[in-house]
């Protein structure tokens, strides 16, 4: 990430009051547990429990589940004054989570809360997790709502950028740009928004060709294109292939 900063809220879930967030939260003792970044702990059974939330209705529930608890994690990190380095483990869970493999692992409903628990203490110390962050993801998983992690990330940093007056831009690449490269884009989307802090999420995608794409405003509504893919579409629309004779 280049030029930005961070963001977290009070929560409720279905488990004794006394594991629920506070402002001082205490972790887990510590488990024993191999952990890397395969995560071998994972390779027990994939199958995972279906819970038949369907449709647009399913759809609106945990869209309004995601909202409310990536709004209790901004109220705690506030209260403890961590809002940035919250917002850092908030990056760190959904560089995690980014595979399939942990969340069918969390959604797996053989293996014991236990086995799981010890999992997230292992990711919180390899990662560096905040004691009220990984509480947060045991909370998760004992509400049985860890499905919906990916959809409280993206509301936690709708809440984070409008409190830090931050402007979200995604780019994406054929390759890794370089540090001083994603300086210079944080800046141009400044300048073009007037956001206080610019904050540059990095995608890679080879179909480009080669260039880049930014894409910002609400929702990535606002795209630059400098990529050679849209380069020759561009000359591709203007080519009338009618026109052309071919020599026999």
């Amino acid at each position: 990430m280049a030029a930005l900063q961070n963001a977290p809220i009070s929560l409720q879930s279905k488990i004794p009051p006394t594991a629920r967030l506070s402002g001082t939260i205490s972790s887990q003792k510590p488990l024993s547990l191999s952990f890397s970044a395969t995560f071998p702990s994972l390779s027990i059974s994939t199958a995972t429990n279906s819970r038949g939330r369907g449709g647009a209705y399913g759809a609106r529930m945990s869209a309004t589940a995601a909202s409310s608890y990536a709004a209790a994690l901004v109220d705690i990190a506030r209260s403890n004054s961590t809002l940035e380095a919250t917002a850092a483990d908030v990056d760190k869970i959904e560089k995690l989570f980014e595979g399939p493999e942990l969340l069918v692992f969390f959604l797996n409903p053989t293996i014991s809360i236990e086995k799981k628990r010890e999992v997230v203490d292992e990711i919180a110390k390899e990662t560096e997790l905040q004691p009220h962050t990984s509480n947060f993801l045991n909370i998760l998983i004992d509400a049985k709502r860890i499905e919906i992690v990916r959809e409280i990330v993206k509301e936690f940093e709708i809440v984070y950028n409008r409190l830090t007056d931050t402007e979200l831009a995604t780019v994406t690449s054929v390759v890794k740009l370089e540090s001083q490269h994603l300086a210079q884009i944080a800046k141009q989307v400044q300048k073009l928004t007037g956001a206080k802090n610019v904050r540059i999420k990095t995608l890679i995608d080879p179909s480009l060709v080669a260039g880049f794409t930014i894409r910002y405003g609400q929702s990535g509504s606002k795209l630059i294109d400098l990529s050679v893919k849209k380069q020759l579409e561009e000359i591709a629309s203007q080519i009338d292939l009618g026109d052309i004779q071919l020599a026999a």
